[in-house]
């Protein structure tokens, strides 16, 4: 099982590398459409054949610019992705004294496998999730909901963190960072361009048109084309990005179950996450990251995870896990039934009940008098006088 599980990580990790490669050729479709968009408008009378000549040339004259800024921009990405996601989820940064139960199920993990313990993130949100982010061993870092660590067990919060550490450990994290960077280009050029065309207008004609006797239909069709080529590129895109992470979601719960060794718990953490994991606030490539994202799209096209359903299916087949099938889980205590409140009450007293900050006196002592254990005792002899080890007795 071992060796198939790693031949499929290899395998989607070639896939995955190939459909990286296949984002940096749509940000050169979406340079050569906005030059034969730009070549279009400029011209006032051209044929299609020398429109798409020139913008090809114009390919050619900033292929190297867009590559370098494309470069740049993951730059960026690299630097300051994580302090970005920080700020929109809320996330900090916890030490064993803070979660010492979390923080112990982690290490214990990544000790018993000899891999780079990420760092353990927090985040306050009654949803039910996690997600791991970085693109390095110094970057990696692994953010849980509180409601998650609250409302699972040991064993299935184990079950998620191993998910997310297989994440980590294959790689999936760096590659769906890079791909959301990449495809985050794509969507900024195709976004400014529809806004330009659709809100300003589109002006045809310019003071550098070449008339060649075949009228303005060239023109036309090439605002067409460049159109559509910006709105196919923009669409693969988000299908790359979306097939990304959805591919590797069954490979994460084999993963964990291979850590844990115990595939009843993640199944069982995935039915209690079921419906449960909307993050309010959290942007679309935030929710690419996590356990389970419920937001979908047409047919499950755009749909960047498998259902639960799916993914228990192939644990209990694959596993041999067992479905306990749909899990109901509690409301929260109110604030004023909490553990809190019941401390915040002031002691009970009564006549048979002693003051709280009055020592209960031992049997025998009488009298109201607080016992004092450091007196020594009277030694009192038969007359009524003291004793020869009275400390009081004089000599």
């Amino acid at each position: 099982m071992a060796y198939g599980l790693y031949t499929h990580i290899q395998s989607n990790r070639r896939r995955s590398i190939a459909l990286l490669i296949g984002l940096f050729f749509l940000v050169y479709l979406m340079t050569f459409a906005g030059a034969l968009l730009a070549e279009a408008l400029l011209a006032g009378d051209a044929s299609l054949e020398w429109l798409l000549r020139a913008a090809w040339r114009d390919l050619m004259y900033a292929l190297p610019w867009v590559t370098i800024g494309t470069l740049i921009w993951m730059a960026i990405a690299y630097r300051f992705h994580q302090s970005m996601i920080d700020a929109l989820t809320g996330g900090h940064e916890v030490t064993r004294q803070e979660q010492p139960r979390v923080y112990n199920l982690l290490e214990n993990m990544c000790i018993s496998r000899g891999i780079t313990m990420p760092k353990l993130k927090l985040m306050e949100s009654p949803a039910l999730n996690a997600f791991a982010t970085g693109l390095n061993e110094r970057q990696y870092s692994i953010t849980v909901t509180s409601a998650l660590v609250d409302r699972l067990d040991d064993k299935e919060l184990e079950a998620v963190l191993g998910h997310e550490l297989t994440h980590i450990r294959n790689g999936d994290v760096r590659m769906l960072v890079i791909a959301v960077v990449i495809a985050g280009v794509i969507s900024f050029f195709a976004e400014m361009v529809f806004r330009v065309l659709f809100q300003g207008g589109i002006r045809l004609g310019g003071g550098r048109g070449r008339s060649d006797g075949k009228g303005s239909g060239g023109v036309f069709l090439a605002i067409v084309i460049a159109l559509v080529a910006i709105a196919v590129a923009w669409l693969l895109s988000i299908v790359i990005r979306f097939a990304l992470s959805r591919k590797r979601e069954y490979l994460a719960d084999a993963g964990a179950v291979e850590l844990t060794k115990n595939p009843d718990a993640m199944i069982s953490a995935l039915r209690k996450i079921e419906g449960r994991g909307e993050l309010e606030g959290a942007t679309s490539a935030v929710m690419e990251m996590c356990v389970d994202n419920p937001r979908s799209g047409i047919a499950d096209l755009f749909a960047t995870h498998p259902s639960i359903e799916s993914r228990i299916d192939a644990l209990v087949r694959h596993a041999g896990g067992h479905d306990p099938g749909p899990i109901a889980l509690p409301e929260p205590a109110p604030l004023d039934q909490s553990a809190d409140a019941e401390t915040d009450r002031p002691p009970p007293t009564g006549p048979d009940i002693p003051p709280p900050d009055r020592p209960t006196p031992p049997a025998g002592a009488g009298g109201d008098k607080p016992f004092l254990p450091s007196q020594p005792p009277l030694d009192i002899g038969p007359s009524g006088q003291p004793g020869p080890w009275d400390p009081t007795r004089r000599n």
